[in-house]
């Protein structure tokens, strides 16, 4: 696909260069009053729902108006409530914006996006090389960022806790189109309690007695082999992409990585068939939806997959599913890596290094694939350990990047709080 102008595509051109120049403020409040004066007209017409028909967590917090009386903020919240499901039905007119030759991208979490923090930074974005963000759709906890039509995550209430209400969620994406700033949702798949729990014939289960299998942390799974759970997947995939989110990003796509997991789980939809061969089927099947989209595919998996031969026992194997993504994205933080491994003794106090001997890896594996997908790093922006990560640390992950011809990242930051003094003002390669 060749990269184009995302904002050739907010026409007419004229408006498109005036919103481009407008200060992000006033850009969201125009856009959003464009958008809330129909709907707001035509709910004139519409009796006003009980107060008691909308649960208190429906709307975000920084959404409201405080206001002296619980009645009145009830029924702003009954509003905001009732002006979403319209306006995600109107989302199939938007079209894809063309992905970006060079793609240098930060993590905005779900409640990073449903506060203020995801306008900071989109103006982060506007002034420095940044032209992506990868937004959570739905999270590692199942929950979604927004009121959803897909029937199953209205049955199993995922998009119940403070999703973001439609008006603000179209004025963000408009925002963010206007500015020349890529749009991808980040659907995770396999770690999702919320389904796992409502649905647990999906769910992995224990060879003892079929129960849920738990992870260390007391959640359980769903389980890779069931298509039902990327089905789900792809749904909410659809649903972005008709909201105008112009790329999506799986991340999960795996086994889960505890041991106990060999020892105490079952199987038996395996059929034979080993995990790496499951997730390869699983993905292929993401990629045929997507393809039918028009959107590119993107996968989150483990950093060590681009040296590490097997599939780690979680299913994630290079040569497996390196052609059955458009884009492929090997969490490479240095803190990730043992002592020892590329010969290091301390990885997380050589970025450079691990970065280098993870790319030339990544690049000849995807040598012996054909049709194999894009490398994408992800470079970490957070400390964990000595020593403490800061711009010196995330430009030497870059750089190796740059030097084995890799031109693109996306930074990790489990906060969406990223280090401003690593990112370049100059914007040349922005939307090449």
């Amino acid at each position: 696909m060749r990269a184009q102008d995302p904002r050739a595509f907010t026409a007419p051109t004229a408006v498109s260069n005036f919103l481009v120049t407008m200060p992000a403020r006033s850009l969201r409040l125009a856009i959003l009053a464009v958008m809330l004066l129909p709907t707001l007209a035509a709910s004139q017409a519409v009796p006003a729902p009980r107060r008691d028909t909308v649960p208190r967590d429906t709307i975000p917090r920084d959404s409201l108006v405080r206001d002296s009386t619980a009645a009145r903020d009830s029924v702003r919240r009954d509003s905001l409530a009732r002006l979403a499901a319209p306006r995600l039905a109107m989302a199939a007119r938007v079209p894809v914006v063309p992905r970006p030759a060079i793609v240098r991208g930060l993590y905005v979490n779900r409640w990073a996006a449903i506060g203020r923090t995801v306008w900071r930074l989109v103006d982060v974005a506007r002034t420095t090389e940044v032209n992506a963000l990868v937004i959570d759709v739905k999270d590692d906890r199942g929950y979604l960022l927004y009121r959803s039509a897909v029937p199953l995550a209205h049955r199993i209430g995922a998009d119940t806790v403070n999703p973001m209400p439609a008006a603000r969620i179209h004025a963000l994406l408009d925002t963010m189109r206007a500015n020349g700033i890529h749009p991808i949702a980040r659907i995770v798949v396999a770690k999702d309690p919320i389904l796992a729990s409502a649905r647990r014939d999906l769910a992995v289960r224990t060879r003892k007695d079929g129960t849920p299998w738990l992870d260390k942390a007391g959640r359980p799974w769903l389980d890779p082999h069931q298509r039902d759970v990327w089905s789900y997947a792809g749904d909410l995939a659809e649903e972005a992409v008709k909201l105008g989110f112009s790329e999506v990003q799986f991340d999960y796509v795996r086994f889960p990585d505890e041991p106990s997991l060999l020892r105490q789980a079952a199987f038996p939809l395996a059929k034979g068939r080993t995990r790496d061969v499951v997730i390869r089927e699983q993905l292929g099947y993401l990629h045929d939806r997507m393809r039918a989209l028009g959107v590119p595919m993107a996968i989150d998996v483990f950093g060590l997959t681009t040296t590490v031969k097997g599939d780690m026992t979680i299913g994630q194997r290079w040569e497996a599913f390196a052609d059955r993504a458009d884009v492929v994205l090997p969490m490479t933080y240095p803190s990730h890596y043992a002592r020892g491994d590329y010969g290091i003794d301390r990885p997380n106090a050589r970025p450079y290094e691990v970065i280098d001997h993870a790319m030339k890896d990544a690049i000849a594996r995807n040598r012996a694939v054909a049709g194999a997908a894009e490398i994408v790093p992800w470079y970490q922006d957070f400390t964990l350990g000595a020593p403490r990560y800061g711009a010196a640390q995330v430009r030497a992950q870059m750089q190796a990047g740059y030097d084995n011809g890799i031109r693109s990242w996306v930074l990790w930051n489990a906060s969406s709080r990223y280090t401003l003094a690593a990112l370049k003002k100059d914007v040349e390669e922005k939307n090449e």
